[in-house]
């Protein structure tokens, strides 16, 4: 009996106990609430109403801009079309020859002109005619015009400055030869160093040239320098003014990337000019007047002006009719070893000739 009564206080102590500890969880952690899946909120939401669409152009714009891309593409097909004509002439003609093949055209203006009693047929006939003619006449006007304008622009950089580069000789020097000098690698040689910047080197021999040859000729320096140059260089390379004259840059004439000597602007007989340079082939526009010398690079026994002196000078003694033929039976041969050995050929015909006079005596 005790038994059961002892059981029957533990159940009901256990049964308490457990409802105190469940009392307590569901105080302390109140019910969570479920999940809901994200889908299902959208889908519970309302769906906002769709943007607008955009205001459509109406078809009477879409309509309106044909015209204008239509002629704005024209425009541009005419210039275009225009240039390249243009173009494909001023390179495909000269100046003379546009000026010549359009001269009716220009001229149709002045002589298509209706007398005051003519029909009004006649006269409505020529005002429409002078109206179609007058654009592309003004046009060929225009281009003849600008290309005038352009060509004589290129030209002041390209041709000489002047027809005649020298004055005229004085009356009593007319039978002076006239020696043209080049510059560079001809009477000294100039070269550029990181260290020393422009670096001049003056010939051997340059003075001894230059004063002997005075007494003879007439001097000219003629170089692709500019006078910038060209002047200061000459005042100390030539202190005593032996040469009469300095030509630089601006007289040249400047074609395919060379600037060319043009002898026959120097105002002077060409049959009486003696170009001496070391590329007197390449640089001068009458190379049959070049004596072409040794290319001077800064040689310490260098003598190639030296050894022309005696070829100058007989020429300047017994001038030829031309000195063109003179130079031309030179041609291949270094001139004054070649002058050097036809005078000791003359003087050894020569002396045969004297002792067979003498012989033919006896």
């Amino acid at each position: 009996m005790s038994s059961i009564l002892l059981r029957s206080r533990l159940v009901s102590l256990v049964s308490k106990r457990s409802r105190r500890l469940l009392s307590s969880d569901v105080a302390s952690n109140p019910p969570k609430e479920p999940l809901i899946a994200a889908e299902t909120i959208v889908s519970n939401r309302t769906p906002p109403p769709p943007p607008p669409p955009p205001p459509s152009a109406p078809a009477s714009s879409a309509s309106a801009r044909k015209p204008w891309n239509f002629l704005k593409y024209s425009l541009i097909g005419a210039l275009t079309g225009a240039t390249a004509s243009v173009a494909y002439v001023s390179y495909a003609y000269s100046l003379d020859e546009i000026d010549e093949r359009t001269k009716t055209l220009r001229t149709a203006l002045t002589i298509n002109e209706t007398p005051d009693d003519a029909p009004a047929l006649d006269k409505f006939i020529s005002m429409l005619y002078c109206a179609a003619i007058s654009v592309p006449a003004k046009a060929a006007e225009a281009y003849l015009d600008a290309r005038r304008a352009i060509e004589d622009q290129v030209r002041g950089y390209t041709e000489p400055y002047a027809e005649k580069l020298l004055p005229d000789l004085h009356p009593l020097e007319k039978h002076v030869y006239t020696l043209v000098l080049d510059l560079q690698e001809t009477l000294l040689y100039s070269y550029w160093t990181r260290e020393k910047g422009w670096q001049t080197i003056k010939r051997p021999g340059v003075d001894a040239f230059l004063e002997h040859l005075a007494q003879y000729y007439e001097i000219i320096v003629f170089s692709d320098y500019s006078n910038m140059y060209v002047d200061p260089v000459m005042e100390r390379l030539d202190p005593k003014h032996c040469v009469r004259y300095r030509l630089g840059k601006a007289a040249t004439k400047y074609q395919d990337g060379v600037h060319y000597r043009d002898l026959s602007k120097l105002n002077r007989d060409p049959k009486k000019i003696i170009y001496l340079s070391a590329h007197a082939r390449e640089n001068s526009l009458q190379p049959e007047n070049g004596a072409v010398i040794k290319p001077y690079k800064s040689e310490l026994d260098d003598t190639a002006l030296v050894d022309f002196i005696p070829f100058l000078e007989f020429v300047a003694r017994n001038p030829p009719a031309d000195i063109r033929q003179v130079l031309a039976s030179y041609e291949g041969h270094e001139i004054p070893a070649e002058f050097i050995r036809r005078s000791k050929e003359h003087q050894r015909k020569m002396q045969e000739q004297k002792q067979h006079g003498r012989l033919w005596r006896r």
